[in-house]
């Protein structure tokens, strides 16, 4: 069994809907007209008169939506409502507009929107160079983790721990296009995904907070209270990359209408703008979250996968696949002989073993120290198998019986 490495990047986020099974827009009867009309004013869209009480006419931002309009129903109360809200939804579908397919998107999937915004210097034509858009779509995906990991806990660093978890947290969160590598939108769910948005909410504005108090007096204190509005290492370095290389960003969390405003938000926050001069500070508070993040007790349960010592005896250096007591994949550890020899004997007869020690944050909490109590944990045959053909099927396998016995 093989395991993605903990430093390679990850996965990007789902793709935009129209590049999936994702062909129709959403049936008249699953549409309320007021969301609709919040979704479109919230995308630029501009309402030019209509009949008052009845329906609005919509015209799509830009200089070139003059000709295009929407009559959208202000309710169902009439008898032709439902008629014109089928067209308004078709011509949305048949639009090349941009903002057509993002009012489509939140329709579909009732979602929080979180909004990047970079000032770059375009090229030709507006044009910007691809490593741009690559660079903005990075930030965001490491600004989305960030805020899933702060919804599983409070901490300056997590390094390795609650990855798994929150990057699985990700996979139904929809995106679109970057727009030149200026502009992106991530559509989050509200069913799974509104606790992420509230949290990166928070964590913005906490974050533009500490900033703004270390450059005023020069002083840290302010990012140790921000831990618990969900501001981390993990957050400041997803800062630090949309910022670097532009001339300011700005990120900006907008509640889906379907859903109103979460508890203790604002119902029309302004976007949180960071600038070149914050990156010292961004820096600075990352290395200071790393420095102070304190090391964890923990009592793992585990499967060895690898051991190694230089020579037959003395102590020597294990990795467990771990099941239990941490949330992350695998952790290394050194043992003395005894203990180094229980381990080899529970793995050759497809036990798990239980250790206590101190999870280090140096090296991302991958590692344990002053481990004890390293015994085996019975578990059922069934179990047993199952742990038995998994090392069999890696290729670490051959390894570990060389290592065991003492080989280089």
């Amino acid at each position: 069994m093989t395991h993605r490495p903990l430093d390679e990047p990850l996965r990007p986020v789902r793709p935009h809907p129209e590049d999936a099974a994702w062909h129709r827009p959403p049936e008249p009867d699953e549409v309320d007209p007021a969301v609709l009309g919040a979704l479109l004013h919230r995308h630029g869209w501009q309402r030019r008169g209509g009949a008052a009480g009845r329906y609005g006419r919509w015209t799509p931002p830009g200089p070139g939506g003059g000709g295009t309009s929407l009559l959208v129903p202000e309710s169902l109360a009439f008898p032709d409502s439902e008629d014109l809200l089928g067209e308004a939804l078709l011509a949305l579908s048949r639009s090349g507009t941009p903002s057509a397919r993002e009012v489509l998107v939140s329709l579909a999937v009732p979602s929080d929107e979180v909004r990047w915004w970079r000032d770059v210097p375009t090229g030709p034509a507006g044009a910007a160079p691809w490593v741009v858009e690559e660079q903005l779509r990075t930030a965001a995906r490491q600004m989305l983790l960030a805020g899933s990991l702060a919804t599983r806990a409070r901490a300056g660093y997590y390094g390795a721990r609650y990855r798994r978890t929150a990057a699985a947290s990700l996979h139904d969160v929809l995106v679109g296009s970057a727009s030149g590598g200026r502009r992106l939108t991530a559509f989050v769910p509200v069913d799974t995904g509104r606790p992420l948005a509230v949290r990166l909410h928070q964590a913005l504005y906490a974050a533009r907070e500490a900033i703004d108090y270390q450059r005023a007096t020069g002083g840290m204190d302010a990012f140790d209270g921000a831990v618990e509005a969900g501001v981390s290492r993990e957050l400041t370095e997803a800062l630090i990359a949309l910022v670097r290389g532009t001339e300011g960003a700005r990120v900006a969390v907008e509640w889906a209408p379907a859903a109103g405003v979460p508890e203790g938000c604002a119902s029309r926050a302004e976007a949180v703008e960071f600038s070149p001069g914050d990156l010292p500070v961004l820096r600075e508070a990352g290395a200071r979250y790393l420095r102070e993040e304190p090391s964890v007790p923990v009592r793992i349960t585990g499967t060895v996968v690898r051991m190694r010592r230089s020579g037959p005896r003395g102590e020597g250096t294990v990795r467990l696949r771990v099941i239990a007591g941490a949330e992350i994949p695998h952790v290394r550890l050194t043992l003395d002989e005894e203990t180094y020899r229980i381990a080899g004997h529970a793995h050759l007869v497809g036990m798990p073993v239980r250790v206590q020690g101190r999870l280090e944050s140096r090296g991302g909490f991958r590692r344990l120290v002053d481990a004890s109590e390293v015994v085996p944990v019975q578990v059922d045959e069934v179990e047993r198998d199952r742990l038995m053909k998994s090392l069999q099927e890696t290729s670490e396998i051959t390894a570990f019986f060389e290592e065991a016995c003492g080989g280089d």
